[in-house]
């Protein structure tokens, strides 16, 4: 029985990413969420109380692996230069994964208190991976200088996320060299 149901919650939870990166938030809702998995709209209540618990629960699901993803590039490269491009690069890969959008969508809908803190405490442990990095540059506020740079980050996603008309690759090399050029002072 906990595995059905461990099953059914991570359908739903896959669901919503889904209408979140197609639709948006207005795509999330307990009926359409019951269409994609084929249970009633009464048994997605079992699972989740209400929409932000849902928004809260992928949050808690996926910004770990994303947050890990990122990491993983910057350990796989040597100084703080390095890790700080693969910082920005890593993030910009990202923005086509269905979490990632799902994320984005998520972040710009209008939550609850709880929903909105708990987006901004995983960010905060995001931005912190880079403050070393920034640190062993020689900056004397890194934590100012790490919530700048994913500043910069955040403008490129909304860019790409946008359709620019410039390719996600110049807008990635734009924001690479901007940020670069930044923290070498």
């Amino acid at each position: 029985m906990a595995e059905h149901r461990s099953m059914q919650r991570a359908a739903l939870l896959d669901a919503a990413r889904t209408l979140l990166s197609e639709g948006g938030t207005e795509a999330l809702t307990f009926p359409a969420l019951a269409e994609r998995t084929g249970l009633a709209r009464s048994s997605v209540y079992e699972y989740f109380r209400s929409r932000a618990a849902v928004v809260e629960e992928l949050c808690a699901v996926d910004f770990p692996v994303w947050a890990a993803e990122v990491a993983a590039a910057m350990a796989a490269v040597e100084g703080p230069e390095a890790k700080v491009e693969a910082y920005v690069r890593k993030q910009l890969e990202l923005v086509g994964d269905r979490r990632h959008r799902a994320v984005v969508a998520i972040s710009a809908s209008e939550l609850d208190a709880g929903a909105r803190e708990k987006i901004r405490a995983a960010h905060g442990e995001l931005v912190a991976m880079i403050v070393e990095a920034l640190g062993e540059l020689g900056h004397g506020q890194p934590r100012l200088a790490a919530m700048l740079l994913q500043g910069v980050v955040d403008a490129a996603v909304r860019r790409i996320e946008l359709g620019a008309a410039e390719e996600p690759p110049v807008i990635a090399e734009a924001a690479v060299g901007m940020i670069l050029r930044g923290v070498r002072g």
